[in-house]
């Protein structure tokens, strides 16, 4: 199966119990990661951030991409748009390795 270059693929959030929460959408299992963590409850700094465990199984597949994310809050850039807060969410992630599932 050929992929354009920009075509979504969507990733579906696991709990411990295997119950797929929430979808996320991106090119890459990272930048799915990224949209979850971003959902995570925001430190008072990067550096103050918990790590959580995020399992982002590949829909179609027998995939689990399996992340640490970590979400703070941080001053929003001098030149940011008018709708944009003062205070945002920033995340990150890092990639802990691949699960491959027995079945669906």
């Amino acid at each position: 199966m050929a992929r354009s270059e920009d075509s979504k693929r969507n990733f579906a959030l696991r709990d411990k119990s295997g119950k797929e929460s929430s979808v996320f959408s991106g090119r890459t299992p990272r930048q799915a990661a990224l949209k979850a963590a971003r959902r995570l409850k925001p430190a008072k700094s990067e550096s103050a951030a918990k790590r959580t465990e995020l399992r982002l199984r590949e829909k179609g597949t027998t995939k689990v991409h399996i992340y640490d994310g970590w979400a703070w809050k941080e001053e929003a850039p001098d030149d940011k748009p008018n709708w944009m807060p003062s205070v945002i969410t920033e995340a990150n992630v890092s990639k802990k390795g691949i699960e491959h599932l027995e079945e669906i």
